[in-house]
């Protein structure tokens, strides 16, 4: 008897905005879905939500949020969005709770990253929360250039973490790079200063070049991409281009690359030939307050200090040399360590 008693007071239970309930799709019309709520009456999805429900067919068993609890026509207004939404929220907060991956497909992009819905729940996923795969590495003016590369990434599955959530506050943040960090680390403890390891180009910068090695973030600095002096990285590697480099240093979760490494020094080579207190011939590359630059050879270049100009400490360089000069110099010091030659004007 008390189970029977239960029961009725269930099914006559009253409507209350706001709740969850569950029934039955009763019928399905072009403009309208009723749903069958037993002893609570009949439940009306408006047409707003007609395309998000029309994989229903009738009979199917679904819940709904009550947004009103009687219309004019005797029937509860109901969403199914709403609900969905609802449910999304507390699968949200139980895949934050256990730090599961999910996976996601962003819908959409705009310059601070790429918009994703999950569960009905819509989110953001920031540019400086993807992985070293995706994130746009282009010169920080061009943000043309950065919504055209995260426009790649829509429609793409993504494997992500949920960073942040709040749902009063509407706010659902992802992180690809929490990801994929448990995979790096292993990967990062499988390497070390000295490897050569191959990668795929991600960004070109005024101050050097990005590359993806296996999922892990590397650098090569402007100064070593190539022996020879480099004013435009651009003119050396391309973005989608594999290539070859030597670790010379591990940071924390970014990789320090070297591509001219792996090939000797074409300075040392040429420096062998030359010798203190030698007279050669150079022209004029630089020309600084301190002094000109001066190469040698096709890989040497060496400094004439003002010092060395013949006219004191106030000497003008600009005066003295014009660039593209030649001119007798002779070598007054050869410092191999440091890859540096000093020079004097010659009197001859």
């Amino acid at each position: 008897m008390d189970d029977l008693l239960a029961q009725a007071d269930a099914s006559t239970k009253q409507l209350i905005a706001g709740d969850m309930v569950t029934g039955t799709v009763l019928s399905l019309r072009k403009h309208e879905v009723l749903i069958d709520l037993g002893a609570q009456g009949v439940g009306f999805v408006p047409r707003r939500e007609v395309g998000f429900s029309r994989a229903l067919k009738e009979g199917d068993e679904v819940t709904a949020s009550i947004v009103d609890t009687e219309l004019d026509n005797g029937y509860s207004l109901l969403s199914l969005r709403k609900a969905a939404k609802d449910r999304g929220w507390e699968e949200v907060a139980a895949k934050q709770e256990s730090g599961e991956i999910i996976e996601v497909t962003p819908y959409d992009a705009n310059r601070g990253g790429m918009l994703v819905e999950y569960e009905g729940v819509r989110g953001f996923l920031p540019v400086s929360q993807l992985s070293a795969e995706h994130y746009p590495r282009v010169g920080s003016s061009d943000k043309d250039e950065i919504l055209q590369r995260l426009n790649v990434l829509i429609g793409q599955t993504l494997k992500v973490r949920i960073l942040d959530s709040d749902r009063k506050a509407n706010k659902l943040i992802f992180s690809e790079k929490e990801a994929v960090k448990d995979g790096l680390a292993a990967r990062f403890s499988s390497l070390k200063v000295g490897d050569s390891v191959k990668g795929v180009i991600t960004g070109v910068v005024d101050y050097g070049a990005f590359v993806n090695v296996d999922g892990i973030e590397g650098l090569i600095h402007i100064s070593e991409i190539s022996w020879e002096r480099v004013s435009n990285p651009g003119d050396y590697v391309k973005v989608g281009e594999t290539v070859e480099a030597k670790i010379i240093s591990i940071d924390k979760d970014r990789l320090s690359l070297s591509i001219k490494q792996l090939t000797q020094d074409p300075w040392l080579d040429e420096v062998a030939k030359f010798s203190k207190g030698e007279t050669v011939e150079g022209t004029v590359t630089r020309i600084t307050p301190f002094g000109a630059f001066v190469q040698i050879s096709p890989a040497v270049e060496a400094l004439v200090h003002v010092s060395e100009l013949g006219e004191g400490e106030n000497a003008d360089p600009e005066k003295v040399f014009t660039l593209n000069d030649r001119k007798n110099f002779v070598i007054l010091d050869i410092e191999k360590e440091n890859r540096k030659i000093s020079l004097s004007l010659s009197k001859k």
